[in-house]
């Protein structure tokens, strides 16, 4: 399989069941880096708003007919004391295992880039658990930097 033999297309709310197991497999990845999510059930995303709302995008892949992997986008307002006024923000990375390591996760953020060039948006940003180092690094190959670091201190 090669990058040409899938495509990539914004989701629609008929994709919301495929999405609603997506979800859940983000989550599932991510528990092990956070000990204060509640237990499951939980969600993380209201996908219908991010497919609907014009300031987001759900950008799902695409391989024989059947939707393998999933992100989206969301235009916010930057800090006022920022160089600009609205940035991007990335999450529901989400690829079904048998199509990892196949350069999907990069080739949705070029999808994702070029959705954002054309809002005129010119960052893009996202969070990543300091401990998982693979999603960090796949960030890091898809030309994301680090720039922040959120600390957390449990009083109780």
């Amino acid at each position: 399989m090669c990058k040409d033999s899938f495509l990539f297309r914004p989701a629609i709310l008929d994709d919301l069941g495929v999405l609603k197991i997506f979800e859940q497999g983000v989550i599932s990845a991510e528990r092990p880096f956070d000990s204060t999510l509640k237990p499951d059930p939980i969600s993380y995303y209201n996908i219908a708003e991010l497919i609907t709302s014009p300031k987001s995008d759900v950008l799902v892949a695409v391989y024989n007919n059947k939707i393998i992997a999933s992100s989206y986008v969301k235009i916010l307002e930057a800090k006022p004391y920022l160089k600009h006024s609205d940035y991007a923000y990335l999450g529901f990375m989400y690829v079904m295992p048998q199509f990892r390591g196949k350069g999907i996760n990069k080739a949705i953020i070029e999808e994702i880039k070029k959705w954002c060039s054309s809002k005129d948006i010119y960052e893009l940003r996202l969070d990543v658990y300091s401990a998982n180092i693979s999603a960090i690094r796949a960030y890091e190959k898809a030309g994301f930097q680090n720039h922040l670091v959120n600390m957390r201190l449990a009083i109780k």
